[in-house]
């Protein structure tokens, strides 16, 4: 759940949590749902960095600090991309949405993230 100002927005996000999970992420995925993502949990909080290769599909990627504050958001990837997108602050977390999601509802740096998964 993202929680942005007075507004909640639930996604249904598959968990990325072994590093070859992470390594994998959504490449090769031609589509996925509108209310759907993928969280990324890493072991502690770093400066973090994506890339779009071998991912057909544009995404945003927000990145996520330690206590579930977004502390940047890439809108828009590029598909096939192998540009390095860097977190520019620490994070621990990552959730990847379809692109256009975060403008769209209007999702900004900040705001907070929850979810199961980040409290284990």
């Amino acid at each position: 759940m993202i929680r942005s100002a007075e507004q909640e927005h639930r996604f249904v996000a598959e968990i990325a949590a072994t590093s070859e999970q992470r390594a994998r992420g959504l490449m090769f995925r031609e589509e996925m749902a509108a209310d759907h993502g993928m969280l990324f949990i890493f072991e502690g909080e770093s400066n973090r960095s994506f890339w779009m290769k071998n991912t057909p599909l544009p995404l945003d990627i927000i990145y996520i600090d330690a206590a579930g504050r977004i502390v940047s958001i890439a809108a828009d990837t590029t598909p096939f991309s192998e540009a390095v997108i860097p977190s520019g602050a620490p994070a621990r977390f990552v959730l990847e949405l379809n692109a256009g999601t975060a403008e769209k509802i209007g999702i900004e740096r900040g705001d907070q993230v929850s979810s199961p998964s980040m409290s284990e």
